[in-house]
């Protein structure tokens, strides 16, 4: 049974795009193929976080915080209050840019208590319920954090998820060089354990000396060192499933090549 908390998502939008930058627009909201309006069946151009966000709608889930970088208003323009996917989506304010989990973290005085559902608004991925069953196994088994596992073989990009025999996480290995593993989080669902875990490790390096020089953090190491502290953890395996982050050229034309095929064939493509 679901909890009775409130669920959350929680999009962090503070990146930079520097991979394939210059844009007309934040990342966000480049057109990855073409959605329909229902009143009179037209088609209009369907961007990339349009995904995520109906993947969150799909699910239930109503509320969103959107978490931006200064500059990035063409998010809320293009947004507004959320009606566009019949959900209530409200804005805040990155601070530090030392890693996703600092801009997560501006989101603590508002999510503490929910049930939070991370999605990152420039992946996509299949299948389309993805977040009923990452919910659904959190509730069936109570873990602080659940994670959505999917194929991928660019290992150097992601956070590896090292199984055991069981399909229990053991470890996650940060864009690792060389690996055998090939399974991959690109969402997850979490307690207000794993929140206030969170918070108290972004708040311990903000007091650290040095802050400015040390590498990203990424949520993938707050997830490692909260394996390591026994925090409980599980995931649900979408072996059949994919996934694509737009964020270089090579993959933001393989995003619009799929789409493209998925327009012209009616199979599901990556989105």
């Amino acid at each position: 049974m679901r909890t009775k908390r409130d669920i959350v998502g929680l999009i962090p939008a503070g990146g930079k795009a520097s991979r394939i930058s210059p844009l007309p627009c934040s990342k966000e909201l480049y057109p990855i193929g073409f959605r329909y309006v229902e009143n009179n069946n037209a088609r209009r151009p369907k961007v990339v976080s349009h995904y995520i966000l109906e993947k969150m709608r799909m699910a239930n889930i109503t509320k969103a915080y959107i978490i931006l970088r200064e500059g990035k208003w063409d998010i809320p323009t293009y947004y507004g209050d959320g009606k566009l996917l019949d959900m209530h989506l409200a804005y805040l304010m990155m601070d530090l840019p030392y890693g996703v989990p600092y801009t997560l973290d501006q989101a603590y005085p508002f999510v503490q208590d929910a049930l939070v559902v991370l999605g990152f608004p420039d992946i996509m991925f299949q299948p389309d319920n993805a977040y009923v069953r990452v919910l659904d196994k959190q509730a069936e088994t109570g873990s602080d954090i659940v994670l959505g596992l999917f194929p991928t073989d660019r290992p150097h990009k992601n956070d590896m998820v090292e199984l055991d025999t069981n399909s229990q996480i053991r470890a996650l290995h940060i864009k690792p060089e060389n690996t055998q593993l090939t399974y991959t989080w690109q969402i997850a669902v979490w307690t207000p354990a794993f929140t206030d875990y969170m918070h108290n490790y972004v708040s311990g390096r903000k007091e650290s000396d040095n802050l400015g020089h040390k590498k990203e953090l990424f949520v993938g190491d707050v997830i490692q060192a909260a394996i390591e502290n026994k925090i409980r953890i599980d995931s649900v395996l979408f072996k059949e499933g994919n996934c694509l982050d737009i964020g270089t050229p090579e993959d933001l034309m393989k995003a619009l090549y799929a789409n493209l095929a998925k327009e012209n064939q009616g199979d599901q493509g990556i989105c």
